[in-house]
């Protein structure tokens, strides 16, 4: 992720998401004891709607030092969250001019590694201007160290006679060619966020703006996403399409298997393709509501050229304590052009030189 990049994407209104604490030991007997009955929406099925969240200190992948462990210790989850608490305040002080960092912003050297990569703190704000989470994500009150279900929480290797991976950042990455808007990433270009937020699989882009609002009726799941306000529109109970279109955010259809909302996308474009797979790919998302403030996520990818079996992950959404409002992205695009303009002045510059080295 690019600095140029967060200052595209940096215009977003958005609420405070709760964190998504874990189960107390009695609240987990308790819901052990007396299972969670959803409410019903007006379809008659569990009602999913409201808004919601997925920003966690839980990386998709697991780190290596964790080998197969699915669930962080409670000294872990401790240390974790209470290094969130000092981050947060170390990062909110004001910077000073005279520091000596970049812009006087924070060193790049105090911060997580994946802030110093974009960056640093969103184009000179402070650490209030970045939401990435703030506790680790649980699941049935189990702090988890991956949203990833594999065995090391690691993908699977892909098969030998699978594509190479080069293409999977296509469309996303843009890094290194201004020769026009099209080579630039589609975040920057403010047409799918970031990131996955959108997917499918949904999974939190580690800054800002993981939040989403589910809206469902006897014919359609409705998915709006904060991160440059997408809107994935999943068809229940009906085919997929046959015309070989790929829309953004792929071709998605839903159906009921009891409490649990099952959706399926095929017709996923190269530009959003998932470790390389995207033309033989079908993501399965399943949503069930399993406590007053969490819905279970899970997601499975299969892809027969790619990988031998489908694998996948899960995690819970928390509620979103507000809600989420436009993300008029273009507004405040003055990167896209800035960086446009920036090369064409290098090339202007590079012409000057050669033509008076010729002279």
């Amino acid at each position: 992720m690019n600095r140029a990049l967060l200052l595209a994407l940096g215009t977003a209104l958005c609420a405070a998401p709760i964190a998504l604490a874990g189960l107390s030991a009695d609240a987990q007997t308790t819901a052990s004891q007396t299972p969670f009955k959803a409410p019903l929406a007006a379809d008659g099925h569990p009602d999913l709607s409201g808004f919601w969240s997925n920003a966690t200190l839980t990386p998709e992948q697991r780190p290596a030092k964790f080998g197969d462990r699915l669930v962080y210790t409670p000294e872990e989850v401790k240390a974790l969250e209470n290094a969130v608490v000092a981050e947060v305040k170390e990062g909110n002080k004001p910077t000073d001019p005279n520091s000596g960092a970049e812009g006087g912003k924070e060193d790049p050297k105090k911060l997580r590694p994946e802030f110093a990569a974009a960056g640093g703190d969103v184009g000179g704000y402070n650490r209030g201007w970045l939401d990435p989470g703030s506790s680790v994500m649980r699941v049935n009150g189990q702090p988890r160290t991956s949203f990833l279900t594999t065995a090391n929480g690691q993908p699977p290797p892909r098969l030998p006679t699978a594509e190479p991976q080069p293409g999977f950042a296509r469309g996303r990455g843009g890094m290194g060619s201004f020769d026009n808007p099209e080579n630039r990433s589609l975040g920057e270009r403010c047409i799918i966020g970031f990131g996955r937020n959108a997917g499918p699989p949904m999974l939190p882009n580690g800054f800002y703006n993981n939040n989403y609002q589910f809206m469902q009726t006897k014919d359609d799941f409705v998915i709006e996403v904060e991160m440059v306000h997408d809107t994935r529109v999943v068809r229940l109970n009906q085919p997929h399409r046959t015309d070989g279109v790929r829309p953004w955010m792929g071709d998605s259809v839903g159906h009921w298997e009891g409490n649990t909302l099952v959706v399926e996308t095929t017709n996923i474009p190269q530009a959003q393709a998932y470790r390389g797979s995207w033309k033989d790919l079908t993501v399965t998302e399943r949503f069930t509501r399993v406590g007053k403030d969490r819905v279970l996520y899970q997601y499975s990818l299969n892809d027969p050229t790619a990988w031998a079996k489908p694998w996948g992950g899960e995690y819970e959404f928390a509620p979103l304590h507000g809600i989420i409002y436009e993300y008029a992205c273009h507004e405040g695009n003055y990167a896209l052009p800035g960086m446009l303009a920036g090369a064409r002045n290098q090339e202007k510059e590079a012409s000057a030189k050669h033509a008076a080295a010729s002279e």
